[in-house]
């Protein structure tokens, strides 16, 4: 099973490019539900790769000038050391915990599902690229990066989510500056946390090769497309699909059923939505 891990890889990548979001929220349930992994050495595997790819995408938003550096290293100096504290948490579950640790996985895709589409409807600052960090800014940077920092390490959920959402509420950042902030971030951060659960033998080293076949060129073509593509859409779509694959990971009675319900009325909308754009895109060719 290779090609799977590098198409899986791929489809990740781009996403978290395109948002900065996404990473550890769709990895981990993937390896958990469609590769068999147990949920210890998904949670492992995803954040070191989650580390190495988002890095190559850090390194084009800031080419891009799309990173507010200070911000980000703040935010590292609460998350890095709390990372470590879930890494350590995390491993400590044995094997007859797995159902627990899926579990806690799940509750966390469902609150972070929730989190992003509330952070899809709220606008962010408009034309202002940066901002002087005050006194009480590095404060609520380095708290916003304990709290969050420590569900990363235990889940591998959140590096995107999370941040993304307190960034756009806390800090005058634009949309292109909260991603590319947000990638820098976590970059840095899933390299400490990656780093612990690599020493605990949390990693599959095999798996991880291959999904970065595919996560690195879809994370450089995600960062260029973020320039250009308008994503709500994509947004509200992806935060269904946390929120189910939460509720799939924590068994909730008759999860089946609410899936299968949840995919007619998604795939119905979408075809709503598909036959409104060519109405208007029609519309507007008769009118000209």
């Amino acid at each position: 099973m290779t090609w799977q891990f590098a198409l899986a890889g791929l489809a990740v990548g781009v996403l978290v490019g395109l948002t900065g979001m996404g990473g550890g929220s769709l990895m981990t349930p993937m390896l958990i539900m469609l590769f068999g992994f147990d949920a210890k050495t998904a949670v492992g595997t995803d954040i070191l790769h989650g580390a190495i790819f988002k890095s190559f995408g850090a390194v084009r938003h800031r080419q891009l000038g799309n990173v507010h550096t200070r911000l980000a290293l703040w935010m590292l100096a609460g998350s890095a050391p709390l990372s470590l504290v879930g890494v350590e948490i995390a491993s400590s579950f044995g094997d007859g915990a797995e159902s627990a640790m899926e579990k806690l996985v799940g509750a966390t895709l469902i609150v972070g599902g929730v989190g992003f589409l509330v952070k899809t409807f709220l606008h962010p600052h408009q034309g202002k690229r940066g901002f002087d960090m005050t006194t009480r800014d590095r404060i609520a940077a380095v708290l916003i990066g304990a709290t969050f920092g420590f569900v990363v390490g235990l889940t591998s959920v959140g590096s995107g989510t999370f941040f993304g959402l307190a960034m756009l509420l806390f800090f005058p950042l634009t949309a292109r500056r909260i991603v590319g902030t947000d990638l820098l971030h976590a970059s840095l951060l899933l390299w400490v946390a990656g780093a612990g659960h690599l020493l605990h033998g949390n990693v599959d080293l095999h798996a991880m090769a291959w999904l970065l076949v595919g996560s690195i060129p879809g994370v450089l073509l995600g960062s260029q497309l973020s320039i250009r593509v308008p994503d709500r859409g994509l947004r509200v779509a992806f935060s269904f699909i946390l929120v189910l694959s939460g509720i799939r990971l924590l068994e909730v009675p008759a999860a089946t059923q609410i899936i299968e319900v949840s995919v007619a009325i998604g795939a119905a909308a979408l075809l709503v939505w598909a036959g409104f754009g060519v109405r208007t895109r029609r519309l507007a060719a008769a009118a000209d």
